[in-house]
Parts: structure tokens; C-alpha cells; sequence
């Protein structure tokens, strides 16, 4: 065993790297031949599982992202439609009665509505084309005059029939058929799902507020039932609000439209009133194109007259009518009001645009409960007026002159 263990220690001895004194089990020993840490391989899983997990996450959220969004427009219409459901559930009746009868109504209204929008349109429709011909020999008529033509109705029609941006035309609407058909069996499935969900939210609204708050101790229980409480009376608020105000709406321009013999003037009224203030910003030049195109088929003076009057009645409820009614419901400034609107439009579209003022309302006024406020000071300064002050850059000028 000795010279064994002398040809060990002369061969550690001779070898150019030598050998480094045994460290702790785990550790990392220098020179070739050292042995890789145990925590690595570990590591290095843990991180692509990570990797893999997140990519997971990120393609899963991708896909849902439809989901969700119906998910969060059944939310807020759940709590549309909660002070109703409340309503009828504390007089006796079940909550999915309620639900029910509450969602019926709504259907009966929007249906009546748009079966006369559609009638109204129809009319009007046939009418511009019964009455096409003669526009087109008024034309036709004008330009002879004019420019010491002469064209013929006839000559005009052949020439449209047969070309080849009618042919091309006729094609891609053809070929366009389908991708209208699937788009609108994708959106009433995307209306039915939002249906379903509204209403499982608003009929099992107690059921999922006790399994929320099953999982948080009481003090986050009280908060997230505060919170709750909150966005149903802001959402409700907003709801109030905006359909008072299209009443008012509505009825201004009906008065309008009926003073000026403009044919369908009810429902151009409710058209106005609904679209102008459920669809924020631009809604009630929107709403207005549609009387103004009209009324252009009987007198273009009364389209003028249409677009002076909804321009008019756009400044006197933005600072006259919606500051007195939003004021006690919502309570958010008009800045802040239109800056959400703004920011739910470029994250979701329209959906954002419609949920971001009651959304921002109830943030305002759950936080409003922890921000600290002070009585502000007696200063002329907080009320917008400068005072002037010895120190003032004016008065060191004059002080310097009259050295």
C-alpha cells in the first residue's frame, strides 16, 4: 500500500495542474474534470418549465381574449340590470324570474325597435329607387343644358349594364356572400353568449358573491362587497343618466323632424336619442346622419336645418344637460370622462368606450374611501388670482432703474 500511495503523491505532484484540497458536497472544484453543480440541471429545468408555462399562458390568453371580452360586457350588464333584479327579488319573486321577465322586456323593446328602424329604411329605400329615374332625368336634363350635350337615360343605363366595374362588382359581392353570412352567425353567437352569461350573473349574483367571498378573510370580504356595491349603483347611475338623456334627445329632434314634415319622425327620434348617448364622443353626429339624409330626399334646406339643430343641441348637453344629471350618478369630470373613453376604445374597441366611464367612476369612488383629503387653505392663489409680491421680477427691474 505505501509505494502505491507514494505514486499517487508523485503523480499529483508532477501534473501540471495539480490538485485543488476537496470542498463541500455541491460545491464546484476548479481545473479540468470538475463536476457540474447538483443545483444546475435543476435550474435549468425550473427555467424552461417556466418558459414553457408562460408560453402556454400567453397562447391560452390569446385565444380566450374573445371570451373574455363577452365575459366582461355580461359583468356590466349584470349589474345594469341588478337594482331591477334586486327590486323584484325583495317583493317575493325568485331572482331568476326576475332575471327573466327584466331580460324579455329589454328584448321586446330592442326588437320593436329596430322592426320599425328596418320598415323605416325599407320605405325610404324603395322610395330612392321608384324615384330614381326621374332624379337621373333631372340630371341628365341639366347637364344637356349646361354643356350643350346630349345624353340619353338609355345610353346612360346600356353603358352600366355593361361594364366592367358592374360585372367585377356583382363578382366580389358574390364571392363576399359567405364572409357576410359567417360574420353575422358570429355575431349572434357572440350575442347569445353574452346573453347567458348576463343572465347567470344577475339570477346567481348572491352565489357568486358568497363563493368570492368564501375564499378572503372578513376585512377583504367587506371590501370586495363594498366594491361590488359600488360599480351596481355607478353602472345603474350611468344607465339613468344616459336614458334620461336620450329621452330628452329623443324627443327634441323628434319635435323637429315633425315640424319639418320629415317622414318617420318617432322613430328618427329614438334613433338619435339611443345612438347619441350610448355611443360616446361622436354618437350624436353619428345619430344625426341619418335624419340629415332624409330630410336631403325632400328639401336639402331641411338637411342643413337638421345638421345647425343637432350641432346646437350637442353644445347645450355637453355643458347645460349632462353636467346636472351626471353630476349626482356618476360624478366624474367631463376630462376624465372623455380620457377613459379614450383609453377603453384603443384597449377594447367599442366595448371599452361603452364600460370605461362606469368602470372609472366606480374606481374613483372605491378609492376615493382611502385617499386622506385636507380643508384647503384661504389663499387667492387656490381661486386662480396672482398676487403681487415685493420679490417680483418687475419690481426689481423698476428698483434697479431707480437707482
Amino acid at each position: 500500500m505505501a509505494p502505491t500511495d507514494e505514486n499517487t503523491q508523485v503523480d499529483q505532484q508532477s501534473s501540471p495542474f495539480g490538485t485543488a484540497p476537496p470542498g463541500p458536497p455541491g460545491t464546484d472544484t476548479a481545473g479540468p474534470g470538475a463536476r457540474m453543480p447538483r443545483w444546475l440541471p435543476r435550474a435549468m429545468v425550473l427555467a424552461l418549465a417556466l418558459v414553457a408555462v408562460f408560453q402556454l399562458g400567453s397562447w391560452a390568453f390569446h385565444q380566450l381574449t374573445g371570451l373574455l371580452i363577452n365575459i366582461l360586457i355580461s359583468f356590466f350588464l349584470a349589474l345594469a340590470i341588478e337594482p331591477a333584479v334586486s327590486w323584484m327579488a325583495s317583493r317575493g319573486m325568485r331572482r331568476g324570474l326576475a332575471t327573466f321577465l327584466v331580460f324579455l322586456g329589454s328584448l321586446i323593446v330592442i326588437a320593436g325597435f329596430f322592426t320599425l328602424l328596418g320598415s323605416m329604411l325599407a320605405g325610404q329605400i324603395i322610395k330612392m329607387i321608384e324615384g330614381f329615374p326621374d332624379y337621373l332625368d333631372s340630371v341628365i336634363n341639366w347637364i344637356n343644358t349646361h354643356f350643350h350635350t346630349d345624353l340619353r337615360r338609355v345610353d346612360i343605363q346600356e353603358g352600366l349594364l355593361h361594364s366592367d366595374w358592374l360585372r367585377k362588382y356583382v363578382q366580389n359581392s358574390a364571392t363576399g356572400v359567405l364572409d357576410v353570412s359567417g360574420q353575422v352567425l358570429g355575431g349572434l353567437f357572440q350575442l347569445l353568449t353574452v346573453a347567458l352569461f348576463s343572465f347567470y350573473f344577475a339570477a346567481d349574483g348572491p352565489r357568486l358573491r358568497r363563493a368570492l367571498c368564501s375564499v378572503l378573510p372578513p376585512a377583504r370580504q367587506a371590501e370586495v362587497l363594498r366594491a361590488w356595491e359600488i360599480a351596481v349603483d355607478k353602472t345603474g347611475g350611468y344607465l339613468y343618466s344616459r336614458g334620461l338623456m336620450a329621452l330628452i334627445s329623443g324627443v327634441a329632434h323628434y319635435i323637429l323632424l315633425e315640424a319639418l314634415g320629415v317622414p318617420y319622425a318617432p322613430v328618427l327620434g329614438v334613433w338619435v336619442g339611443l345612438v347619441s348617448q350610448f355611443i360616446p364622443t361622436i354618437g350624436t353626429y353619428l345619430a344625426g346622419a341619418l335624419p340629415m339624409l332624409i330630410a336631403f330626399t325632400i328639401d336639402p334646406w331641411y338637411a342643413l336645418w337638421v345638421l345647425v339643430f343637432v350641432v346646437v343641441y350637442q353644445q347645450f348637453e355637453n355643458y347645460v344637460l349632462q353636467p346636472k344629471l351626471t353630476s349626482r350618478t356618476v360624478d366624474i369630470h367631463p376630462a376624465v370622462a372623455f380620457g377613459s373613453v379614450i383609453a377603453g376604445t384603443a384597449l377594447l374597441g367599442a366595448v371599452g368606450a361603452l364600460i370605461a366611464i362606469p368602470a372609472v367612476a366606480t374606481l374613483q369612488a372605491f378609492l376615493g374611501a382611502y385617499v386622506k383629503r385636507y380643508d384647503v387653505t384661504d389663499d387667492p392663489r387656490v381661486h386662480g388670482h396672482r398676487t403681487r409680491s415685493s420679490g417680483g421680477l418687475l419690481a426689481r427691474v423698476r428698483r434697479q432703474l431707480g437707482r
